[in-house]
């Protein structure tokens, strides 16, 4: 009797054993959107989207999906690569449907909550909005919403993942639209070397800490302040407006038609910045190197609206020593987020 109760006792002792080591399992979408302690509270209405598992998926899903061009073979992962922090990673221009290349560089997907507004000229001031606009783009998508409801509701494997997420099968513009939030808000970057250095987690070499400081001394801050390292305004910096032949890109003058906001462009966030290259609105730099050499160099163009960032020294730009310039990019460098360019979660 005592010897089949000791077996009891042990067998029990091994189930509850391995049910408790399966029960601390983490599950990989239970934890979808949490605010990093460091960073502020988000631009983005949270509460009239809640995100949820069966949202996410099915944000993502369309996210992957090329019916939201005309012709199949355009997604949004097309121009938002994970591993280049959701950018159109080896080309200055985006490339759209039919090998057509836009004027812009594409803009980086991540820490989307935070966001005021959208695209390099700010034309779009909704998150919800965001995917409207590369989807009717000629260049870009050239497909019209009502056309990609369409497919979708086609699709017999949307339907149902639409009455998971919202509770009917029925294929809206606003599901759709806030399905894509939900994917896109979850792109979360906060847990970079610099993160964990801030945390008291991780140290910074000696190049990383003069970079760091130098940052900080030579007004680098003040457009990429921490810790989302983009103020969200528009500024010009001083690039040449003949990059392209046949073609000046006005920034933000494009939207607001204000004289002021004439070669104005959006402030970048510089996280993960060692993978967004190329750089600029236009990608007209390939290297962090060919951006420093821009801010020193003194060849600052529209100077009427030129940021007064440039105008603080006789010659126009930031003074930067080479040795500095390699602290700075030893400390921009310490931005890069691989857990966040790695998530299996936004893999397709």
């Amino acid at each position: 009797m005592k010897l089949k109760l000791g077996i009891v006792l042990v067998v029990s002792l091994l189930l509850w054993g391995c049910s408790k080591e399966k029960a601390t399992e983490p599950d990989p979408l239970l934890v979808l959107f949490e605010k990093p302690s460091t960073f502020p509270n988000t631009s983005y209405k949270m509460e009239s989207n809640p995100i949820t598992e069966d949202g996410f998926l099915l944000g993502k899903k369309i996210f992957f999906d090329g019916k939201l061009s005309r012709d199949g073979t355009i997604s949004c992962a097309e121009c938002h690569n994970q591993p280049y922090a959701f950018t159109h990673h080896g080309h200055a221009q985006s490339h759209g449907i039919d090998g057509q290349v836009g004027p812009r560089n594409a803009p980086a997907l991540q820490n989307l909550a935070w966001g005021k507004t959208f695209f390099w000229d700010g034309g779009v001031f909704d998150l919800d909005l965001f995917s409207l606009a590369p989807i009717e783009n000629p260049v870009e998508m050239d497909e019209r919403i009502g056309n990609v409801l369409q497919k979708l509701r086609k699709d017999a494997s949307y339907p149902p993942m639409f009455k998971k997420a919202f509770g009917t099968e029925e294929v809206t513009t606003e599901r759709f639209l806030k399905s894509l939030s939900q994917f896109m808000l979850t792109l979360v970057s906060a847990n970079a070397k610099y993160d964990q250095y801030k945390a008291g987690k991780a140290s910074f070499n000696t190049d990383e800490k003069a970079g760091l400081t130098l940052f900080n001394e030579k007004g680098c801050a003040s457009c990429h302040p921490e810790p989302l390292f983009t103020d969200e305004s528009f500024r010009s910096n001083g690039l040449p407006t003949d990059f392209f032949r046949n073609f000046v890109d006005t920034g933000r003058y494009r939207i607001t038609e204000l004289k002021e906001d004439k070669y104005k462009f959006k402030v970048p966030s510089l996280r993960n910045i060692e993978y967004t290259f190329p750089y600029m609105h236009d990608g007209r730099f390939i290297s962090l190197e060919d951006v420093l050499d821009h801010y020193t160099d003194g060849n600052m163009a529209n100077l009427e609206t030129l940021d007064p960032i440039f105008k603080q020294n006789t010659k126009r730009g930031i003074a930067l020593t080479s040795k500095e310039k390699s602290q700075i990019i030893a400390f921009l460098k310490t931005l890069t987020d691989d857990s966040f360019l790695k998530d299996k979660r936004f893999a397709p």
